[in-house]
């Protein structure tokens, strides 16, 4: 065994995905990989952020103690997201980026490492056991989009791999689903009479589970995401005279943690690596365990019970009569934040609707600040940030004026609207739980309906006010969203005028 430390046991390792406020299978993933490098414990820290879900770009850097950071994007191209979205959203002035005494590294994306195509070989063969090669035709499938060229040119570049690397397919192919080559025509592309469709995207979202198999004739229409679950199981589907054989995304793949690790490694034999960066101090759990000796021992909907070295964690309003399931895995608290009650997604997991019924029971400190993490993203280090006067808040109008793509008109929203979305949208006792310390524009602090979300009376469930405090430092994507929805009303009413 070898007995060397790791190179990056200083350091701390965020991995960002897309997310999605509507599809639970998008994160997983990436939450998947994380897991697995976590196990290895090479990193000091690892953790997610997303686009779409909790903890966003700006909030993930309070979830780690570390001066040193990578950045993977866990993103198939280095297109319109990896080269725009993610280095505004993160901050990022190039490969390297020093910030409050920080060193942010900022690595290629996953899906353009050259083992993706060992990726690819291996799904095409376990998609389609003891099918001849040579009798195949392969067809990676992509998104397309008009925002970015190089959007299509990680899958480009893997059919040439494939296709000059002598790997016996009788023909590899690109298709897309916005942009020629269409994959609806794949039965016009390809020639075999075995056809192995590889979507090669991060996640199975909306796109594998939903409008592909529509596309490809194997579904007449979009149904539910998860209701399309055995979509791959009906292999091989006769259709359109060929035997086709349709597989889930690349990204879902085991060996993609691999990759990951590829990038970070990668990015030190092109850009170097400080070998002298301190270890930093445990101050994370350090503020966890102060604010537990004093009392503070409740968390949004959680109660924290100190046990010796561990901890027990439950639902605030259940007792041990009404507990029915026991965890001891600190990575269980992502399952059980996942669904509220009634079975519905919670990607706000700040929502006062976190399920009752369970209770988890963790050895150390560690284990329930990773924990935690999980229950509310970024919520500890977000409340140290704050008591420490360091947190940085962003304005909703600063926010709103870095939009693009279809968001780029939502700061078209008077002050007053703005007030009224944040009070409809993040109302404590039904929404959200956080209390917000960021302001309309710099200067202005909410007011009427919004100002209840300022007050000492948020951030914590109603009466416990000794709470640890849950913080909102920018706004979500529901509150993007719904101020585009005004905005556009806003627009209309002006061309009608």
């Amino acid at each position: 065994m070898n007995s060397q430390p790791s190179p990056y046991s200083h350091a701390a390792l965020i991995i960002v995905g897309h997310g999605s406020t509507v599809n639970p299978d998008s994160s997983a993933p990436t939450h998947q990989h994380a897991d697995s490098i976590r196990k290895q414990k090479l990193f000091r820290e690892v953790v997610c952020c997303f686009w779409k879900e909790e903890p966003n770009m700006r909030e993930v850097y309070e979830s780690v103690d570390s001066d040193d950071i990578y950045i993977v994007p866990n993103f198939i191209s280095e297109g319109y997201f990896c080269q725009q979205v993610l280095p505004r959203e993160l901050r990022l002035e190039g490969p390297v980026t020093q910030r409050d005494g920080r060193t942010i590294r900022y690595c290629d994306p996953v899906g353009i490492h050259p083992n993706m195509t060992k990726l690819l070989l291996q799904r095409a063969d376990e998609v389609a056991p003891g099918v001849p090669r040579g009798e195949t035709s392969l067809v990676i499938v992509g998104h397309g989009t008009n925002l970015n060229e190089n959007s299509t040119k990680a899958i480009q570049d893997q059919v040439k791999l494939i296709r000059e690397g002598g790997y016996g397919f009788a023909e590899v192919v690109d298709a897309y689903m916005e942009e020629a080559p269409l994959v609806s025509e794949w039965d016009k592309l390809t020639t075999s009479p075995n056809v192995v469709v590889v979507p090669f995207f991060i996640a199975d979202g909306l796109h594998s589970f939903q409008d592909i198999p529509v596309l490809l004739g194997i579904e007449q229409e979009v149904g539910k995401a998860l209701s399309q679950m055995d979509v791959f199981r009906h292999n091989p589907i006769p259709l359109r005279g060929r035997q086709l054989y349709y597989s889930s995304a690349i990204g879902t793949e085991a060996l993609m943690a691999e990759v990951i690790l590829d990038q970070v490694r990668d990015f030190d034999t092109k850009h170097g690596r400080n070998d002298e960066a301190r270890m930093p101090n445990d101050e994370l759990k350090s503020a966890l365990a102060r604010w537990l000796d004093e009392g503070r021992d409740v968390i949004g909907q959680i109660k924290i019970i100190k046990e010796g070295q561990g901890f027990v964690l439950h639902h605030l309003d259940d007792t041990q009569e009404t507990v029915q399931d026991y965890f001891g895995n600190a990575v269980d608290a992502r399952e059980i934040a996942r669904y509220d009650a009634s079975g519905e997604f919670r990607p706000i997991k700040t929502a006062p609707t976190l399920i009752r019924g369970w209770q988890m029971d963790l050895r150390n400190l560690d284990e329930l600040l990773l924990a935690l993490e999980f229950f509310y993203p970024a919520a500890v280090g977000m409340a140290m940030a704050q008591e420490k006067s360091t947190l940085e808040p962003v304005p909703l109008r600063s926010l709103l004026q870095r939009q693009t793509g279809m968001y780029r008109f939502a700061n078209g929203i008077t002050d007053e609207q703005a007030d009224e979305i944040i009070g409809e949208c993040c109302d404590t006792s039904t929404k959200c739980l956080r209390r917000i310390v960021y302001t309309l524009d710099g200067t202005r602090a909410f007011s009427g309906p919004a100002a209840t979300k300022l007050s000492d009376d948020a951030g914590h469930v109603s009466g416990q006010n000794k709470a640890i405090t849950l913080f909102c430092m920018e706004s979500c994507n529901h509150i993007v969203s719904a101020a585009r929805g005004v905005a556009r009303k806003n627009a209309e009413k002006k061309t009608d005028a």
